[in-house]
C-alpha cells in the first residue's frame, strides 16, 4: 500500500467533509441537535460528514474496515482480527461546533496492528490541514497556499518554569487541575477537540494532560501528527504509547508531551 498516495486522498476527503460541515455551521437552523446514549451531542454535520467519509473510504480501500464514532460499534470478536482499520471522527469537538467557536476538526487515521501509521486532521473553520505518515514527519498547510510547513514540537523539561499546558474548553476536572498545580508557574492554554495535540505539534505548548475519558477516534489522527513532530502520547498508568483497536475503545488517561527531555 502506497501511504504517500493514500494520504493525498485522505487530505482531499477531509476537505470535502469540511465543506459540508461549514455549510451547516454557517446556518444554525440546520444544526438538528440530538443527544446520543452517552449524553454527548450529535448534529446534522456529524451525520453528513460521516456519510461522505465512509462512502469515500469504502471506494478507496474496500477491504479496510471503518471504526467511526458515528457508525454502529463493531464487536471486538470481529475487530480483533483487523490488521488494518480506519479510525474516523467526522466532527471532533461537537460541543465547540454548537458553541460556534471554530474549534472542531475532521479526523481520519489508519491503524496498523494497534499503531497509527497515517493521520490527517482538518480544521474547517481555519482551513488548516495537518497530516503525518509514520517515520516521515508531520506537516501543515493552509488552503490556498502552496507552502507546506514541517512541524516540530517544542523541547522542554518538566522542571522548567512557565510551561504551557493545554486544557480542554469543555472538560477540566480535579485530577487535571492537580497535575497542572504541580508544575512551576504553568500557563493554561484552552483549546477544544484534537487542536490540543496540534498546538503541541506546532510548538505552541508543551503539555496536554488528559485525565478524563476520551475515545480512540478522538486521538488517533492527532497522536501520530504530534509523534512525528517529536512529541509523544503516553498512557498515564503504564508509561507506554497509546495503542488502538483495543477491546475497550475508550482510551486510558494519558499525557501528551512536546519534545520532552529525558528525566
Amino acid at each position: 500500500m502506497d501511504l504517500n498516495q493514500l494520504v493525498e486522498n485522505i487530505k482531499e476527503l477531509t476537505i470535502d467533509a469540511g465543506k459540508v460541515i461549514m455549510e451547516i455551521y454557517n446556518d444554525e437552523s440546520q444544526f438538528e441537535i440530538s443527544t446520543k446514549a452517552d449524553d454527548s451531542p450529535l448534529t446534522k454535520a456529524d451525520r453528513a460528514a460521516n456519510e461522505i467519509i465512509c462512502k469515500k473510504l469504502i471506494e478507496l480501500t474496500p477491504d479496510i474496515p471503518i471504526i467511526s464514532e458515528e457508525n454502529k460499534e463493531i464487536a471486538y470478536d470481529q475487530r480483533k482480527d483487523f490488521s488494518l482499520a480506519w479510525l474516523v471522527d467526522p466532527v471532533d469537538g461537537t460541543k465547540e461546533f454548537i458553541k460556534r467557536n471554530g474549534e472542531f476538526t475532521v479526523n481520519i487515521a489508519l491503524i496498523d496492528t494497534q499503531k497509527i501509521c497515517l493521520g490527517v486532521v482538518y480544521v474547517p473553520a481555519q482551513e488548516s490541514l495537518y497530516w503525518a505518515i509514520k517515520d516521515e514527519g508531520a506537516f501543515k498547510q493552509s488552503l490556498g497556499s502552496e507552502d507546506t510547513i514541517r512541524l516540530e514540537a517544542k523541547s522542554f523539561s518538566l522542571s522548567d518554569e512557565g510551561l504551557r499546558v493545554v486544557c480542554s474548553r469543555s472538560h477540566l476536572n480535579e485530577d487535571t487541575a492537580a497535575f497542572i498545580a504541580a508544575l512551576k508557574e504553568p500557563e493554561k492554554v484552552s483549546k477544544g477537540s484534537s487542536l490540543k495535540f496540534l498546538i503541541l505539534a506546532e510548538g505552541g505548548a508543551e503539555l496536554y494532560p488528559r485525565l478524563a475519558p476520551t475515545m480512540e477516534w478522538d486521538t488517533g489522527a492527532a497522536q501520530i501528527i504530534l509523534e512525528e513532530a517529536g512529541g509523544k502520547v503516553i498512557n498515564k498508568n503504564t508509561n507506554e504509547q497509546l495503542v488502538y483497536n483495543k477491546e475497550e475503545l475508550r482510551n486510558p488517561h494519558f499525557i501528551a508531551y512536546g519534545k520532552i527531555a529525558q528525566e
